[in-house]
Parts: C-alpha cells; sequence; structure tokens
C-alpha cells in the first residue's frame, strides 16, 4: 500500500467513530506503530487537528478544526450527500449554496462515480398549496441552531405575513421565545418554541422572524408536548394539539381507486370493486373536510360520522345561496 493510500484509509477510519487506540490503527493498518504516529503527523501538516494521547488508555481523536480540511467520503456517502444537494428547497440564498456545493463534489468526484450521479436527474416540485418556498438566509438558520443549542431566549420582531420586514417599528420591544428546535417542511423553515410572554408554545416562520442583536438570557429546556417536536408541529399545522386531524371521515366515491390515489394526500383510499372505492381523510373542520371531498367530482355516499353529514348539508346550502344569488345578478357585497 502506498503512503497516500494509507494515509486516506487512516483519515476514513478517524472519521468513522470518536477516538482509535494507536495499536488498533497500526492492526487495521498492517503497519507498526510508530508508522501510525509518522502518518498522523502528515495529516495534521494537511490541516487535520488529530488530537493524541499518550498511555496505555491512549488514542487519536479526530477533532473539528478553525478551516474545512478535506473531507473523505466513501462512493456511497458521495453520491447521497449529491442527491441530497439535489432536492434542497430552502429559499433562495440556501439554494444557490447548495447548487455551489453541489458542483465542488461533482468536480472532485472520480469519473465512474460522476457519471452514476450524472445518470441520476432529480427534478423537484412544489406540492399543490405550498407556494414558491421564501427566501431564508443560512445566517438566520445558524443564529437559531445556535441559540438552541446554547439555550439562550432570542429575541426579535415578527412580521405579518407579507409585511416588508423593514418596516417593524423597532422602538417596540422584542418578543421574547425559548427556541427548542427548527422544523423543515415543504421548503419553508420554522422554528418551536415556548413563547415567553405569551406563556405558550408556538411555531414561527422563521423568514418572518427579524433577530434583534443580542440573545436574552438562558432557559432550562421545557419537555415538548408529547415528546415528539414533528408530531407537535404536524399538529399545530393540522389545528390540533395531537398531531392527528381534529375532524376525520369516511365517504363512498364512484370513482376508481386509481384516480382517487393521486389527489388523496396523507387519506386511506380503499377499493370497492373497479369503480368504487373509500376514502378516509381529516381536514381542520368538517366543513371543510366536506369540501375535500366534493372536489372529486364524483358521486359520493357518506360512510360517517354524522357530523360529515351535518358538514355535506351545510355546504349545500351555502352552494344553493350562491347559485341562487348568482342567479339574481345580487351580491352580499353590495
Amino acid at each position: 500500500m502506498t503512503t497516500t493510500a494509507r494515509l486516506l484509509q487512516l483519515l476514513s477510519l478517524l472519521q468513522t467513530r470518536r477516538e482509535w487506540p494507536g495499536s488498533l490503527l497500526a492492526a487495521r493498518l498492517d503497519v507498526s506503530e510508530r508508522t501510525v504516529r509518522r502518518d498522523v503527523e502528515r495529516l495534521r501538516d494537511l490541516g487535520y487537528r488529530i488530537a493524541g494521547r499518550v498511555g496505555p488508555a491512549g488514542g487519536y481523536r479526530l477533532e473539528a478544526g478553525s478551516d474545512l480540511p478535506p473531507l473523505l467520503f466513501d462512493a456511497d456517502q458521495a453520491l447521497a450527500v449529491a442527491l441530497a444537494l439535489q432536492t434542497v428547497r430552502g429559499g433562495t440564498p440556501m439554494d444557490e449554496a447548495a447548487r455551489r456545493a453541489l458542483g465542488t463534489i461533482r468536480q472532485v468526484l472520480p469519473a465512474p462515480l460522476r457519471h452514476r450521479l450524472d445518470a441520476v436527474e432529480v427534478t423537484t416540485v412544489s406540492v399543490p398549496g405550498d407556494g414558491p418556498a421564501p427566501d431564508v438566509s443560512l445566517d438566520a438558520v445558524a443564529t437559531v441552531a445556535a441559540a438552541i443549542r446554547a439555550r439562550e431566549t432570542l429575541r426579535f420582531d415578527y412580521s405579518p405575513r407579507g409585511a416588508d420586514g423593514e418596516t417593524l417599528d423597532t422602538a417596540r420591544p422584542p418578543r421574547r421565545a425559548e427556541p427548542h428546535h427548527l422544523v423543515a417542511a415543504g421548503g419553508r423553515w420554522y422554528v418551536l418554541a415556548w413563547d415567553v410572554d405569551r406563556v405558550d408554545w408556538r411555531v414561527f416562520a422563521l423568514e418572518r422572524l427579524r433577530l434583534r442583536t443580542h440573545n436574552g438570557a438562558r432557559f432550562a429546556p421545557r419537555p415538548v408536548p408529547g415528546g415528539d417536536a414533528a408530531a407537535f408541529v404536524s399538529g399545530r399545522f393540522r389545528g390540533s394539539e395531537g398531531g392527528e386531524w381534529p375532524c376525520r371521515g369516511t365517504v363512498l366515491l364512484r370513482l376508481p381507486a386509481r384516480d382517487v390515489l393521486p389527489f388523496a394526500g396523507d387519506g386511506i383510499v380503499v377499493a370497492i370493486g373497479d369503480e368504487a372505492c373509500t376514502l378516509e381523510a381529516g381536514s381542520w373542520s368538517w366543513v371543510a373536510l366536506a369540501a375535500s371531498f366534493a372536489r372529486y367530482d364524483a358521486p359520493m355516499e357518506v360512510i360517517g360520522p354524522a357530523e360529515l353529514s351535518a358538514a355535506c348539508a351545510t355546504l349545500a346550502e351555502r352552494f344553493a345561496d350562491a347559485a341562487d344569488r348568482a342567479a339574481d345578478g345580487t351580491s352580499a357585497l353590495r
């Protein structure tokens, strides 16, 4: 084995665990411990910070440095990172950084691996209703993440939806929140935090936060309700605390299951023969749930519960009233 190949193998080993005894490294590389010491010094000269301890309990540990030295990925790791970068959807600055990182990785990949990557073309699309991803700076993500790690209270202004952040009244006292988790969903970034002033959990959209210069006091982290941050945030998006839709019902649709499945989202579709199926789904209100079933433009029967039947009747009345007004040329806005 050449010295270069041995150095790369040594670096690969150091990246896989917290600390390696020198004797174990020597055995894995099939060299003497003296050679291991010399190779460690060569890696240090290349910019890698490798800590060493002497004695029977001693060993070598790869530490983080002030600069980013060359990284060593195996083939699967390099391909996974490159593919992940192609799917980044986190606002314009993050998209641009991901594209530059992908270009850097692709440039140094061996030809066979580069050809494998080029053969996989990934196209990301927005889910209907998502809208364009807002601009989120990498600095904002890093700042909030650092506050979470340090358990420091965030001080910030929170702009209304669609408002220009430059018009905020900075003379007003800042809002204060104890950040617990960063959450990414649909190309957007959110902060799950305990709102100190409102004494409740809140989910803040990161692009609407205007962070004040200094963080507030340190805090003791609180347990997230239910113990699962992802489930809690998902529940807030759905209008419930438990992660499930507050309203859930089932209908029989006179459509083949294959025509319903592409649009069912997190609903459950069960085929009933070739020309019908049942669809169990949820929403934030019974009327909204009834309207979501109506969008399939097919005859349907309500299987349950009774609240869904009542919501269908309410929706029918509203549609009938809208049709009557359109026919009469009248408007409730006049």
